[in-house]
């Protein structure tokens, strides 16, 4: 197999060529290698140097000798080391698998490695002190979004088609839209949480994964979706395998759009432009098509997310070895003592905030079926534009920067429905600029139906970024 074959292939692609014979999984994993090692040297997404050998998985799976990569938000595989971003955080080695592991090595990922993200995943950007900057394949002098930007600059590379990512406010969408990937953030409950977590940021942080196809998203949630025993609790049960929405017709939506950000922030004249383009074509299609939003109350929203960092910092806060301060990035530390000093009553009042959020937002969706909004308020940012070791930072000013840059994805990770950012936009000067679509709760079906719609009526898979190792244009 070439690189260039390779690299243009999505991952149901390349399980078909597997199973037909015109390649096997060794093959494949070595020209993974191959494209892995390139496309590092520019973008920087790896954490560690490739795993030796890959991380053991079934070869019966549905995707077997597919190359997977993990983030480093661990403990996710058992044995693997994992840092968290941060030079605090020595690389203890997971005792176990999470579920979600389990089941992608069930699926047959061939897991290949461990990929970058800012310190404890709390930024919009994946410029971390430990490992660096992590460089968008489109404009290399740009940001890949966080925390999931190691993942989404290699897969955008096109050096794996499928890697893992986690979302807390955003962090699977928003790498999704600077690189021009597609990036699902499922219902709450849909993924399993467990063993090591009952309810990941007090159920408002989501695992799942970033791709290039919507084929690949609707697999990769067969293979990890489902109740686990001991959850929590779970999303219910979908109607019939996610790969068997695709295609599968709509119906005539309740649609409604908009580009107003909750917060007040300006957003960008280029994303509000893509948006309008994507209702537009909504409307083409024959959807229903109004400008509306959900009543939101911004400062509710920002008291629950408040209330997420706090669950976060637990980990860190409660390990036998805690993190050595000196060793942490500035808004790390503020994090770690805001959260220490937190009583039990202001964290109620965050759940409580979080609820009441929740059903403002769910009442929305009894009269819409769908929301349309920018993924990002701005276009990719540049290197250095959110400064997560600024010591003149207070928790606030992060997290009121943090959503000035990205005021769309945070509110559904409170509110818990599920929501996709797709690369329908690109700016005047070549950057991707994704739009993100959220259902009614437990509505992925829905969301798959209409992401494959958008994919034939304006696909992207022939824009790729100009570091891509299918191109063999990559510049060191």
């Amino acid at each position: 197999m070439e690189l260039h074959e390779y690299a243009r292939c999505d991952a149901v692609g390349l399980r078909e060529l597997i199973v037909a014979g015109e390649v096997t999984a060794a093959e494949v994993e070595a020209v993974a290698r191959q494209a892995l090692e390139l496309a590092n040297e520019t973008v920087n997404g790896l954490a560690l140097p490739l795993f030796e050998q890959a991380l053991d998985y079934s070869a019966d799976g549905p995707l077997a000798g597919v190359p997977f990569l993990i983030k480093d938000i661990g403990p996710v595989a058992k044995g693997v080391p994992f840092f968290c971003g941060s030079r605090s955080i020595p690389g203890p080695l997971a005792q176990n698998d999470t579920h979600l592991m389990a089941r992608a090595r069930a699926a047959g990922l061939a897991t290949l490695g461990l990929t970058t993200a800012p310190e404890m995943a709390i930024s919009f950007a994946t410029e971390s002190l430990k490992y660096g900057i992590t460089r968008n394949p489109w404009d290399l002098e740009r940001g890949v979004g966080g925390s999931s930007g190691g993942a989404a600059a290699l897969v955008a590379a096109g050096a794996v088609p499928v890697a893992h990512a986690t979302d807390g406010a955003g962090s699977v969408r928003i790498p999704a839209a600077c690189c021009g990937l597609v990036g699902l953030k499922p219902s709450r409950g849909r993924t399993p949480a467990g063993p090591n977590t009952g309810e990941a940021g007090f159920g408002m942080s989501y695992e799942f994964a970033l791709t290039r196809t919507v084929r690949d998203a609707a697999h990769l949630l067969d293979a990890f979706q489902g109740h686990h025993a001991g959850d929590k609790y779970t999303a219910p049960p979908p109607r019939r395998r996610y790969a068997d929405e695709l295609g599968r017709d709509t119906g005539r939506l309740r649609v409604a759009v908009t580009t107003s950000a909750w917060s007040g922030v300006a957003v960008d004249a280029e994303v509000v432009e893509a948006t309008v383009r994507v209702g537009r074509l909504l409307d083409e299609l024959g959807h229903d098509v109004t400008e509306a939003s959900p009543a939101v109350d911004w400062d509710e929203a920002m008291r629950g997310l408040r209330a997420q960092l706090a669950a976060l910092a637990v980990p860190y806060l409660t390990a036998p070895r805690p993190p050595d301060p000196n060793k942490l990035e500035a808004v790390s530390r503020l994090v770690l003592a805001e959260a220490r000093e937190l009583g039990a009553l202001k964290l109620m009042a965050g759940l409580d905030a979080q609820n009441r959020v929740s059903r403002s937002v769910g009442a929305f969706f009894t009269e819409y079926d769908l929301l349309v909004t920018p993924t990002l308020g701005q276009l990719p940012a540049p290197h250095g534009t959110l400064q997560y070791n600024d010591p003149g930072h207070t928790v606030t000013s992060w997290l009121q920067g943090l959503f000035e840059y990205g005021p769309f994805t945070a509110l559904f990770n409170v509110s818990s429905e599920p929501a996709i950012s797709l690369p329908l936009g690109q700016s005047a000067s070549g950057l991707p600029i994704g739009v993100q679509f959220v259902a009614p709760y437990g509505r992925e079906d829905l969301l798959f139906r209409l992401a494959a719609q958008l994919e034939l009526a304006a696909p992207w898979k022939d824009r790729v970024p100009t570091n891509f190792v299918g191109t063999r244009s990559l510049t060191p």
